[in-house]
């Protein structure tokens, strides 16, 4: 007998689960489909950019070379907040496909480090249960 999934919309906030410890290990990490907007210093720490070039470079010139090598799908230049590309999946560029744990999780962006406690409904999450193969 199988037990019920609760189906999650991440851009339904009012379907997220309430965060809890340990809620991460058995997730879907459907977090990771949501758009990640950053921050010059995320870039930096991420390896995308330079620190002599973050320094250097007009914000507006570092997000066109971004976009044109397909790492960002946006900026916002009055606020200089860009939006990290996604696979066609909807999966952030930096998410194993098949683990569904992130590959770079030491270098991750502010905005994957303050979530759950930050976003659009704080200390919710929209949790998935990874689907157990027999």
């Amino acid at each position: 007998m199988r037990s019920p999934i609760s189906v999650v919309d991440v851009d339904r906030p009012d379907t997220w689960t309430r965060y809890r410890n340990g809620l991460c290990d058995t997730c879907a990490a459907n977090c990771c489909t949501m758009p990640v907007e950053v921050k010059l210093p995320d870039l930096v720490r991420l390896g995308l950019v330079d620190p002599f070039e973050a320094e250097h470079e007009e914000p507006k010139q570092i997000a066109k070379r971004l976009s044109k090598a397909g790492l960002i799908d946006h900026f916002n230049f009055k606020h200089s907040i860009f939006t990290l590309a996604r696979r066609a999946s909807g999966d952030c560029q930096f998410l194993d496909a098949q683990t569904r744990r992130c590959t770079v999780y030491e270098q991750r962006p502010n905005t994957c480090r303050l979530h759950p406690q930050v976003g659009p409904r704080p200390n919710h999450c929209p949790f998935g249960a990874v689907k157990k193969t027999r």
